[in-house]
């Protein structure tokens, strides 16, 4: 499948609506923009801890899915918003299905050669995104979202994470044993040149980050491109510093 095509469609009742704020952490309020509730409040759950820098802006456009779960308290579920012309991907849940839909049609060819794909598998006493194998051997990737650009430069992570510390400890410990161990960052602003890690909203990220580069940990930036119908896979970027 070429790359792009859309790999990642949206519910066919998603829906627009405009961003009045997030609370509480997980919930999002906005004013229904379509359907016979237009102009009324609509709350949403979204899953993107992270600090959303920059996006979070009163009046921008918010795409919301509908929940899965009929009776879910939160009938919609935060997919994307506005910036400039375009949608930036905020559903942190997309980078893994966008690896596994690569892996399945082909898209990645970093992919190429892993007969067998399991999600969130167990390596010691943690879980990681994904384990593939076949005949090029073992491979464990990681999977971050990224909303965040700063001088044309798509940087994670957009808050302090020590989750994403704690991953790069254990991705490198992998790596020392021999097997191919990556992370993939779906860069979900297509305004990012080039792909680095965001020094100033977490050092410690940063140089762990390097130090995996150099233990032999790889990293896959890839371009997504969102828009009312889906999320397509685009270029892959350059990694600063590397």
């Amino acid at each position: 499948m070429p790359k792009s095509t859309c790999m990642i469609p949206f519910h066919d009742r998603c829906r627009e609506a405009a961003f009045i704020r997030r609370y509480k952490r997980f919930t999002v309020e906005a004013t229904a923009l379509d359907g016979d509730d237009k102009g009324e409040v609509l709350l949403a759950h979204t899953n993107n801890t992270g600090s959303m820098l920059g996006l979070l802006r009163a009046g921008s456009t918010a795409l919301l899915s509908p929940a899965a779960n009929p009776n879910r308290k939160l009938k919609y579920t935060l997919e994307a918003l506005s910036l400039d012309d375009g949608f930036v991907g905020v559903n942190t849940l997309t980078p893994n299905r966008m690896l596994y839909k690569a892996w399945e049609t082909g898209a990645l060819p970093e992919l190429a050669g892993y007969d067998h794909f399991k999600k969130e598998a167990k390596v010691g006493n943690s879980r990681l995104d994904a384990y593939l194998s076949g005949e090029r051997g073992e491979l464990w990737v990681e999977c971050k979202n990224v909303t965040m650009v700063e001088d044309d430069v798509a940087c994670f992570p957009d808050a302090v994470t020590e989750r994403g510390q704690k991953h790069l400890r254990e991705l490198m410990e992998l790596a020392d044993t021999g097997v191919r161990v990556a992370l993939f960052f779906l860069v979900q602003r297509p305004d990012g040149r080039c792909f680095g890690p965001a020094d100033v909203v977490d050092p410690v990220y940063a140089e762990l980050f390097y130090q995996a580069l150099e233990c032999g940990v790889e990293a896959w930036p890839y371009v997504a491109h969102t828009d009312h119908t889906g999320i397509t896979l685009g270029e892959r970027l350059s990694v600063v510093g590397s």
